[in-house]
């Protein structure tokens, strides 16, 4: 921000200031305790039935988005989660006293109003505001657009277009912006679609620690913090995988997590330090039984976003998005065969780590020459097949270097039963035939430990706790995991993940 704006900014929130004291002065409570609110907006509009000039009296509240004063009437409109209603106030009607109070209102108040509905000569319900309260004072300017009618369509400007204000901001964001309050409704109602299937076929959720003793259940750097008490290192979870599958061994046959994780990684438009999670394991199923359930929870989960973002802007960007997800079963390909056929070789599996290093240089792989051979691979797989899916695909069949908690692949042991969904050049899920030989997994981890010992900041170490619990007996498995985040991001047309999460991390200002 200028000098000049911010000054424009200092004498803005002055002059509200001094209206503030002007109300208090008139012995006006600027801020309220409750107010009690009989309809919402959208609920008010068709109680003035069609042919009729008056209706009922309604109660209502919501913050101040437009006004027009005009002699001695006022025109104004009011906005509430639903959307917004007309309010008129007349001189003779609301009295000569709270007439002088309405000069100290301005745009971002957020009032109270009672009155009759009647319509205008232009037919619109309206409010006839018979008594007003001030409820909250707004002492900062909201960003409000302009609006103008274009072929007789409202088009409505942003006041508000930075991206980066409007996620550190989030709150004027949404205050300003209806598609992005309508827009974060439709997150939340996917999730509790996702929790409704799942739950509906007998799956428990279930809660998991965050601070974990020991980090697994996927490579990626933690987040690492001390207990004082303890004396103890501790790390915020890169997984719940580990836990989930405790759970099965003690009986819980179908348990999910919907939850945050943390990965002490970069920032960019596909991945946040603090994201959402959910994790899903079926006792007696492998990831073939796992791939029709994704392809049914992913069809919930568009359609609970299509019924809210129905008619909005939101919804004109992703129609082909929802009929990709809608149209049934999705296609399936081989992890090396395409990766293979990327490069150009018969067998990627084949090449040296010298050969691999020098193809992801060629594919312009950062410090690939740092890099250790299942980084090599995973990096050349993101840059030759990741990137280039378009349509919702299972990537099947990865090889066993890749997936340290997967079963192998009956038939072939150097690949596992591991699938991850794409789309748009993004990983949607991660499932597998999981694991639940204890001595294989054994192996498995002490390979993990000297990756780590070699200095792979992403891998994992020997969980002994886990070890302990698959001692015991654990039954075959399917498990899943899905970004929310991104599972939405997708559905929505969201190109940046900050725009997908209400309060994204971000730097300091």
């Amino acid at each position: 921000m200028s000098e000049e704006q911010r000054d424009d900014l200092n004498f803005v929130m002055q002059a509200r200031l001094d209206k503030l004291e002007a109300l208090q002065a008139q012995g006006v409570e600027p801020f309220a305790y409750r107010f009690e609110r009989s309809h919402l907006a959208a609920d008010a509009l068709p109680l003035l039935v069609e042919g009729a000039d008056e209706g009922p009296t309604v109660h209502l509240a919501g913050r101040v988005v437009a006004w027009r004063s005009h002699g001695k009437s006022i025109f104004a409109h009011l906005a509430d989660p639903s959307g917004r209603i007309q309010l008129y106030f007349k001189k003779d009607q609301v009295g000569d006293e709270v007439w002088a109070q309405l000069d100290c209102y301005d745009l971002g108040d957020i009032v109270g109003v009672h009155g009759p509905l009647f319509r205008t000569r232009t037919g619109e319900v309206t409010v006839r505001v018979e008594q007003v309260e001030m409820l909250a004072k707004a002492l900062r300017p909201l960003p409000f657009g302009k609006e103008e009618v274009v072929d007789g369509k409202t088009v409505r400007h942003s006041g508000f277009a930075d991206d980066e204000t409007r996620s550190r901001q989030r709150y004027a964001d949404l205050a300003v912006h209806p598609e992005v309050r309508a827009l974060f409704i439709a997150r939340t109602r996917m999730t509790g679609a996702v929790r409704a299937f799942l739950d509906a076929r007998d799956f428990l959720e279930v809660e998991t620690p965050v601070l974990q003793p020991l980090y697994g259940g996927a490579a990626a750097q933690p987040f690492v913090t001390h207990h004082n008490a303890l004396d103890m290192p501790l790390f915020l979870r890169i997984a719940d995988e580990l836990y989930l599958k405790r759970l099965v061994v003690g009986g819980l046959d179908r348990v999910y997590e919907i939850g945050h994780d943390f990965r002490n990684e970069g920032i960019d438009r596909t991945h946040n330090p603090e994201f959402t999670m959910l994790e899903f394991y079926q006792a007696y199923a492998d990831y073939t039984d796992m791939m029709r359930v994704v392809e049914g929870l992913l069809r919930h989960a568009a359609e609970a976003v299509r019924a809210v973002l129905l008619g909005t802007d939101v919804a004109a960007t992703a129609p082909a998005r929802d009929e990709m997800i809608l149209s049934g079963e999705f296609p399936r390909i081989e992890w090396v065969a395409s990766l293979s056929a990327g490069i150009g070789v018969p067998d990627v599996m084949a090449l040296t780590d010298s050969e691999l290093r020098q193809a992801a240089e060629r594919a312009g792989v950062h410090r690939a020459s740092t890099l250790l051979r299942p980084k090599l691979l995973d990096e050349l797989f993101q840059y030759h097949v990741e990137s280039k899916i378009d349509r919702p695909t299972f990537v099947v069949d990865y090889p066993l270097e890749l997936s340290p908690l997967a079963k192998p692949k009956r038939g072939n042991p150097a690949l596992t039963e591991r699938f991850e969904l794409f789309a748009k050049g993004r990983e949607l899920a991660n499932a597998f035939s999981e694991l639940n030989d204890p001595l294989d997994q054994r192996r498995r981890f002490d390979a993990q430990a000297k990756l780590k010992a070699a200095g792979d900041k992403e891998a994992s170490g020997v969980d002994e706790d886990y070890l302990r619990a698959m001692e015991y007996g654990m039954p075959p498995m399917g498990g899943v995991g899905i970004g929310m985040d991104r599972l939405f991001m997708y559905l929505t047309e969201t190109h940046h993940i900050r725009d997908a999460i209400l309060f994204p991390t971000m730097r300091p200002e």
